[in-house]
């Protein structure tokens, strides 16, 4: 029986490991350009908001500096996990039609889900690291922890998952523009990446705890600063929800073949 039930879950990696393998080697081919690029943004952030506007300490009473890092963390998770997943799997949807080709071979379909993902999670791990190592440089008050380690990655497979269902419903390259205007252009400077989301009136709480990068920016703060915050485990609970959410639609999507 456990043979069996190990010979299945190899079967199922490998199926995971062969639909992720062009877009690693896409990766692999052009990682200079996207090393920059992931970079770059975070960078630019860190340069205009934690040094450029703002200084001093925050009312938890640690600098400005070490308050923006981790969000500036939890963000480039977003930008880097969600930009590299959704344009490649819109690309190859509505440009190449390898997407649909790959669809007709005998493939589970949470091993598509999984592997088309890892892009995504790869490249957003990679733009979080080296902005977290920079920050332990910077701002002596953070700490490298296993739980910052945990949300990071969740964070990144969040957010792959989230750009890969922004894939499968645009229609066209338009679509996706008009995605990111509404929803990851918002996100980016209002879900507690640069300020803390209590300090808004609650109707703007509200809106903003149905985004998950409130949540993200929640618990990798809180588990960077792990001496001034207490971890908010409700909100890891609630990433978790999100990603089981992104997941089954995502699974549903390409199940009933409607994208």
């Amino acid at each position: 029986m456990s043979e069996t039930v190990y010979k299945r879950n190899t079967g199922f990696f490998h199926q995971v490991y062969h639909v992720a393998w062009s877009d690693l080697m896409f990766m692999r081919h052009n990682f200079l350009n996207i090393l920059i690029m992931t970079v770059m943004s975070p960078l630019l952030y860190l340069i205009a908001f934690g040094y450029g506007l703002r200084t001093g300490e925050t009312s938890i009473g640690v600098s400005y500096i070490a308050f923006v890092i981790p969000g500036i963390v939890s963000l480039s998770s977003l930008t880097s996990s969600f930009a590299s997943t959704s344009t490649r799997v819109n690309v190859q949807r509505l440009y190449y039609k390898s997407f649909d080709e790959m669809m007709m071979c005998p493939l589970n379909i949470s091993a598509i889900v999984l592997g088309k993902s890892m892009l995504g999670l790869v490249r957003g791990l990679l733009g979080c690291f080296l902005m977290y190592a920079l920050g332990l440089f910077l701002a002596p008050d953070l700490q490298l922890t296993p739980l910052a380690v945990i949300c990071i990655c969740l964070s990144c497979m969040v957010f792959s998952m989230l750009g890969l269902l922004a894939a499968m419903l645009a229609k066209s390259h338009q679509s996706m523009a008009t995605f990111n205007s509404l929803i990851i252009l918002p996100m980016t400077f209002l879900c507690g990446t640069f300020f803390s989301v209590d300090d808004l009136d609650t109707v703007f709480q509200v809106i903003l705890y149905c985004l998950p990068l409130t949540y993200s920016s929640s618990c990798i703060r809180a588990a960077c600063l792990p001496d001034v915050i207490d971890f908010p485990w409700w909100c890891l609970a609630a990433m978790i929800v999100f990603a089981i959410v992104f997941f089954l639609i995502n699974h549903y999507l390409l199940k009933t073949r409607k994208i």
